[in-house]
């Protein structure tokens, strides 16, 4: 199949005129019995940068549920680690091992190599690209900011305060790790395509708590200037904001094809709000353990408030989460597919 005809391909570029695409963020991960089989056997980073396994994991979920999209299997901070930034996954999520904590510490992060340093996720693009070539990739990274929280902040956190503090009281050090940060982020992502994914999307996982103001500067300006980058790359370019509604009016000027709207939007409010984008979402990930009717009935409301589904691609509003049912998967994929509007 030529992959510019395939269903999400189209959507992305609002002309699908057949069966609505599906595919689930983190749809490789933590709910599928096979994925805990291989995660068994090695750590998060091994997995991370063993090819042969990412390829094995972004598979699973394309043979089990007939998906429309695959998604590289990685991390957002895994390119963190050759600008000099140590991290580990122990149980609660990353942790920085040297927080940035003043200017001076922005100085400890240095460009590099990716085709070196990031070859393990080139190669296991092109390994996925061979197992599955009827299957859309999609790559990714995290946005500058996301990507600046965890480094100021160290580790998780419910509104980065450390983070956001940082912007106002060194700015000069604050642009220059974004600007830092944004470079190397469009490399790796002209890297990927390179190595053969056929869309990318950047997951502004905490550019949502930033303020109106803040998100233009801090948020939109260096994803713009990413995705100015890409674009003679030719594939589509997905943003992800989680928290999305408050930042409808500056994300319609973004450059970019498509936007992924989070559960808390009522998406067709956001499609009205933006002007010719394609839209991915935005089922609550909760929703999916209710009975398989109860998520086809959750699914079909969303279908239904939805006027022209020639630009929309079916998502979660969020990551699938642990120990979802695989009964409720199957029935959302299903009933999507099977939608006749």
């Amino acid at each position: 199949m030529e992959l510019n005809n395939s269903a999400f391909i189209k959507a992305c570029y609002g002309r699908n005129d057949g069966t609505i695409p599906i595919w689930i963020m983190r749809q490789a991960g933590r709910y599928l019995p096979e994925y805990l089989e291989v995660r068994k056997q090695v750590s998060f980073t091994e997995l991370c940068h063993s090819p042969d396994l990412i390829t094995e994991v972004v598979r699973q979920p394309i043979a089990r549920f007939g998906l429309d999209a695959a998604i590289l299997f990685s991390d957002i901070l895994t390119m963190l680690d050759p600008m000099g930034m140590k991290f580990d996954f122990p149980d609660g999520g990353p942790r920085i091992a040297e927080p940035i904590s003043t200017p001076d510490d922005v100085d400890r992060l240095h460009d590099f190599d990716i085709g070196d340093k990031l070859s393990f996720v080139l190669e296991g693009i092109r390994k996925i690209k061979q197992t599955l070539p009827e299957t859309p990739l999609i790559g990714f990274v995290g946005s500058p900011f996301t990507l600046s929280c965890y480094l100021i902040e160290g580790k998780g956190s419910k509104n980065f305060d450390k983070a956001k503090k940082f912007l106002h009281q060194y700015p000069d050090a604050a642009q220059k790790l974004s600007d830092l940060l944004s470079d190397v982020i469009a490399r790796y992502l002209t890297a990927q395509i390179e190595a053969g994914a056929d869309a990318v999307q950047v997951f502004g996982s905490w550019d949502g708590i930033l303020s109106h103001d803040d998100f233009v500067r801090w948020s939109a300006a260096p994803i713009n200037r990413i995705f100015d980058r890409l674009q003679s790359l030719k594939v589509p370019r997905i943003l992800f904001v989680n928290n999305v509604s408050p930042y409808l009016d500056i994300i319609n000027d973004m450059n970019c094809e498509v936007v992924g709207v989070d559960y808390r939007a009522n998406l067709a409010t956001v499609i009205k709000a933006l002007d010719g984008k394609s839209v991915q979402g935005n089922l609550d990930p909760s929703v999916l353990f209710g009975t398989p009717q109860q998520v086809v009935s959750s699914a079909k409301k969303i279908l239904d408030s939805v006027p022209n589904h020639n630009r929309l691609i079916f998502n979660l509003g969020h990551g699938i989460q642990p120990k979802t049912p695989i009964e409720s998967v199957t029935a959302l994929v299903e009933a999507v597919h099977a939608y006749r509007g």
